[in-house]
């Protein structure tokens, strides 16, 4: 059995993935899917950081553009304009808190990291902005490799795979490899559940998950109220909790090392349940 890489370097901060860890979403827009609009007055911003981090959240994902099938395009200055007051305010209060920029400008993800977050979650893979992977490097922080086919306002328009499973694993390994030659350490894979792809192909992502081990490097379920969830079972996002704790077990049982969640408390329960139930004998 191959095992994935146990601890990432988040400034200087080693974070174990020896267990399952849950990354928090907070989103500064105002047309995320689920919780656009939100959190886009401090008050509630802070009040809605410090939740997750009581509940046991590692590290906090902020985004500052909706990545929705569909969404519209925003210039980095707006995307600046929103995640770096939220960044300064969270490590303000919260000086000791892993933070994430979800991003696909190089810009932001620089002065981001300036302002204090330690990690870069990119849904493009460099794909949008070709500076990105260097400015990672540069910097030194771990990076979150996502795979999307096309982009967000035209990923859900007929995605077709002839094997989704093998081809999610190609392109892990030559993007790996173009990361390891830049001389990028932390990497984290993403299977990008919703993006660019059908319900059936993010199930079978989901039931084969434990094929990307073969890189030996931790993987992350970002299932949180999606419509793969939403589509099977006739819900909408904010009904869609329970059908997301259902598939996170199931992420858990494929080698999931981090869950990317809107709900921090039922996250972090379900993983004690299912270490729990792993360790029994």
């Amino acid at each position: 059995m191959l095992f994935p890489k146990q601890t990432i370097n988040c400034k200087g901060h080693l974070l174990s993935l020896e267990q399952p860890q849950v990354m928090g979403i907070l989103n500064c827009t105002p047309d995320s899917f689920y919780d656009g609009g939100k959190y886009r007055v401090e008050a509630d911003l802070l009040r809605q950081a410090e939740k997750m981090l009581e509940e046991g959240a590692a590290i906090i994902d902020i985004g500052g553009a909706s990545s929705r099938p569909g969404a519209d395009w925003v210039s980095v200055d707006e995307e600046l304009s929103r995640v770096l007051p939220a960044i300064e305010l969270i490590r303000k209060y919260f000086p000791d808190a892993l933070l994430s920029i979800d991003t696909v400008w190089s810009e932001v993800a620089r002065r981001s990291i300036a302002a204090g977050v330690c990690m870069v979650n990119d849904i493009s893979a460099g794909r949008i902005d070709p500076k990105l992977y260097d400015m990672v490097a540069e910097l030194g922080v771990p990076y979150i490799l996502m795979h999307m086919q096309g982009r967000p306002d035209t990923m859900q328009v007929q995605p077709v795979y002839e094997d989704v499973v093998l081809e999610v694993l190609d392109f892990f390994i030559a993007e790996v490899g173009k990361l390891r030659a830049l001389g990028v350490k932390d990497i984290i894979l993403d299977p990008g559940f919703g993006f660019g792809k059908q319900v059936s192909h993010n199930y079978s992502l989901l039931k084969e998950m434990h094929v990307f081990g073969i890189l030996e490097l931790p993987v992350l379920a970002g299932i949180s109220r999606k419509s793969m969830i939403n589509k099977v079972l006739g819900t909408k996002p904010e009904h869609a909790l329970y059908g997301t704790t259902a598939l996170h077990v199931v992420a858990l049982q494929q080698g999931a090392k981090l869950l990317r969640v809107h709900d921090v408390k039922p996250a972090v329960q379900t993983i004690k349940l299912w270490q729990t139930l792993e360790n029994a004998d």
